[in-house]
C-alpha cells in the first residue's frame, strides 16, 4: 500500500483533467464516509443530546429563523 508522501507526490503529477476527476472521486468519497459516520453517530445517541438542547432552546423561544 502507498504512504501519504507516495500518494501526495502522484497527485501533484496528475495532468489538469485527472487532477478534477479525483477531486470529484475523493469528495463522493468523503463525503460518504462522512455519512457513514453520522449515521452511526445516531444510531448510538451521541446526538441526542444536541437534539435535546435544540428542541428545548426551539420551544422556549430562543431560535430564530433566517
Amino acid at each position: 500500500m502507498s504512504t501519504i508522501v507516495e500518494i501526495e507526490q502522484a497527485v501533484r503529477q496528475l495532468a489538469a483533467d485527472d487532477l478534477a476527476a479525483f477531486r470529484a472521486w475523493f469528495a463522493e468519497f468523503d463525503a460518504g464516509v462522512w455519512d457513514r459516520q453520522f449515521e452511526e453517530d445516531v444510531a448510538a445517541g451521541r446526538l441526542d443530546a444536541l437534539a435535546d438542547e435544540a428542541i428545548t432552546d426551539l420551544r422556549q423561544g430562543r431560535c430564530t429563523e433566517l
